[in-house]
């Protein structure tokens, strides 16, 4: 019986599955330590997400009264799946995608949805305040920045006349940075992501010095472990996209890490110049201004694009 091991590899070890995870730990520390230096501190050494990793994968997993246990346990399984899911349709480290297809684009960006639809469903799960709490902040704060985010890849897929990621890679690649023609749609695509991942001055969500952990308040060991590695896989597939998009592309490793990492600069940036918003603040200006931008670039590329047919 022949069986076909290379899209195993492709599947479980290298672009995706182990590596993805690994890579996503990678990050962590990168976020992490930038922001530190940032800030005038060392940062943490370049295992501790892996060794904090371990250590709750390794603790117990406590399962409060009053929550349905099913859901409990799964939850943390789905957002982890969505998140590795989505990682299929993009060009990760350069490489092709594993699988896509026209249209793949609307599907991943649904898939990097889940991750906050499971953490919303998590908190609502648990009798505790915090978690209520969070999870309504988390469910609130994803109908604000999802929509813009999803509008502002919308404009590089316009341009490219396909709705399939690596097509537009491929497109983002052969002509002119779309930074450069679309820059809104840079704009709210970066603070569109860490809204989603909940980075700060956007992480009202699980605001520790207010409600401990927010939705997550009452998970350990296990559960939380998935949750923190589900995050940082939606963190790399989520710079993979801006950068494809926007960045002109690329076409292998060393392109994809220094590109990413330029967008990393931008990302402990922010997180360190500004401080915790209000819910109120990250939900409502935002959804005004945010979406708005979004729609205005969007109605800008549809106008070229018809005057551009008027033209010939």
């Amino acid at each position: 019986m022949n069986i076909n091991i290379h899209p195993l590899i492709l599947l479980l070890l290298f672009p995706g599955g182990l590596f993805l995870l690994n890579t996503g730990l990678f990050y962590e520390w990168v976020d992490r330590k930038l922001v530190a230096r940032y800030q005038n501190r060392i940062g943490p050494r370049w295992f501790q997400p892996l060794a904090d990793t371990i250590k709750l994968l390794a603790k117990e997993e406590i399962i409060p009264e009053g929550v349905h246990k099913g859901l409990f346990i799964a939850l943390p399984v789905v957002a982890l799946a969505g998140a590795l899911t989505a990682a299929l349709y993009t060009p990760l480290f350069g490489f092709a995608p594993a699988y896509s297809f026209e249209g793949d684009l609307v599907v991943a960006l649904y898939l990097l949805s889940m991750m906050t639809l499971c953490m919303g469903l998590a908190g609502a799960n648990t009798v505790s305040r915090f978690s209520l709490i969070g999870a309504t902040r988390a469910l609130t704060q994803m109908f604000s920045y999802e929509a813009p985010f999803m509008l502002a890849l919308l404009g590089p897929a316009m341009a490219a006349g396909t709705w399939e990621i690596g097509k537009i890679n491929s497109f983002a690649s052969e002509n002119l940075w779309l930074i450069l023609a679309q820059p809104i749609g840079f704009v709210v695509a970066i603070v569109g992501l860490m809204g989603k991942l909940e980075l700060p001055p956007f992480d009202a969500p699980e605001a520790e010095t207010e409600i401990v952990a927010g939705a997550l308040t009452e998970y350990s060991g296990r559960g939380y472990a998935l949750f923190r590695i589900g995050k940082n896989v939606e963190l790399v597939v989520g710079l993979t996209l801006v950068t494809a998009f926007y960045l002109g592309g690329f076409g292998n490793p060393l392109e994809f890490l220094l590109k990413t990492a330029a967008l990393f600069l931008i990302l402990a940036g922010l997180q360190s110049l500004f401080a915790r918003l209000k819910i109120d603040q990250t939900v409502g200006l935002w959804w005004r201004v945010g979406a708005l931008m979004a729609l205005f670039q969007l109605l800008a590329i549809i106008l070229g694009r018809y005057l551009g047919l008027l033209i010939q």
